[in-house]
């Protein structure tokens, strides 16, 4: 599939690409390079941090002490699916 690079460096994706993909605006996708320069493009999700109340901190903090708690099983999925940025 052929994509032009406009003035601002910015690329459009195709319509059918998008939707076959699911990429929607605030989509983000993480950008690599392999050697060679061959170029990829693939969805990620952003999670943002929470930040928790004094009694909920203490909470998990039982909850961790405690060692019998499990991640639900979604989360661990993800959690499982995850990557990290290495550079």
């Amino acid at each position: 599939m052929l994509v032009a690079v406009d003035k601002r460096g910015s690329i459009n994706l195709p319509a059918s690409l998008r939707r076959e993909l699911g990429v929607a605006p605030g989509t983000y996708l993480e950008l690599s390079v392999a050697p060679g320069g061959a170029i990829t493009l693939y969805p990620v999700e952003i999670y943002r941090s929470i930040k928790l109340s004094d009694p909920g901190l203490q909470k998990m903090t039982e909850a961790r002490a405690s060692e019998k708690a499990a991640f639900p099983d979604w989360f661990a999925k993800e959690l499982a699916n995850a990557r990290t940025d290495t550079e």
